[in-house]
């Protein structure tokens, strides 16, 4: 069977240690153990584990659980996608639903069943690789537009795909040079229209004289060097762009 995934364990028992050094590697591709989460941060990092195995108590003589939940929320902090499975000795539900909470993966007693351990880290090293994969596809989209990771763009990237398909009339506002025009194409890319031509047209490049004849056509003839056929009747759909600096006199043509 193929090894996929990376795991990093963090635990001050060096008899786990010892153990899940024999029985991780078995299946998984790479594994890295720390004995305290000190170097925790910093190794992550380094490392980019799939999934973190992070014990909840880092001292004997306190078993609150306080510890591994704080650990939980740095790793979240850094990044909150991280897949981390918390790991006790103690079988305190309240504490694992406090984990759950605040964003872990799973939550597994020692002792542990191995099937269980390996089949939870398993199911976190297949899910982050999917997130990973969801990723991608935000930084780079099917019609090359560039996304980047942020949360923000993932969610208008969400807007998009949902009105895309729809015949509604958007507005997109924002200061000159945000991008509202790749939005437009972007949108146009989503459609039922997308094969079909997209006309776009600057409002403030219009002379006063044309703006009638570039919108709704004119008489053949009327013009010799000029289409017959309006930007409305090409359009499929149709962009306008900075249309709040048109002058009054247009308004009542529009």
């Amino acid at each position: 069977m193929k090894k996929v995934g990376k795991v990093l364990v963090v635990d001050d028992n060096a008899g786990i240690r010892s153990a899940l050094k024999i029985l991780l590697p078995l299946r998984f591709e790479a594994v890295e153990i720390l004995p305290s989460p000190s170097q925790l941060i910093s190794t992550v990092n380094s490392f980019q584990p799939d999934v973190i195995l992070l014990d909840m108590n880092f001292n004997t003589d306190i078993n609150t659980g306080n510890e591994g939940l704080f650990w939980l929320s740095e790793l979240r902090s850094n990044n909150p996608n991280q897949k981390v499975i918390l790991f006790t000795a103690y079988a305190d539900i309240s504490l694992a639903v406090e984990g759950m909470k605040r964003g872990a993966f799973d939550f597994i007693v020692k002792p542990w069943e191995n099937e269980r351990l390996l089949a939870t880290l398993e199911r976190a090293v297949a899910e982050n690789r999917k997130d990973s994969r969801k990723s991608d596809e935000y930084s780079t989209g099917p019609t090359g537009m560039y996304w980047g990771t942020s949360s923000a763009m993932a969610e208008i990237k969400k807007t998009i795909e949902k009105i895309g398909p729809t015949d509604a009339t958007v507005l997109i506002t924002g200061e000159n040079g945000t991008g509202k025009d790749l939005l437009a194409k972007e949108i146009h890319n989503h459609s039922e229209r997308r094969n079909g031509p997209m006309v776009s047209v600057d409002a403030g490049a219009i002379p006063e004289t044309l703006f009638e004849s570039e919108l709704f056509g004119h008489v053949k003839g009327a013009f010799t060097t000029r289409q017959e056929r309006s930007n409305w009747q090409r359009a499929e759909p149709f962009s306008w762009t900075r249309s709040g600096i048109f002058p009054c006199t247009f308004r009542r043509s529009f």
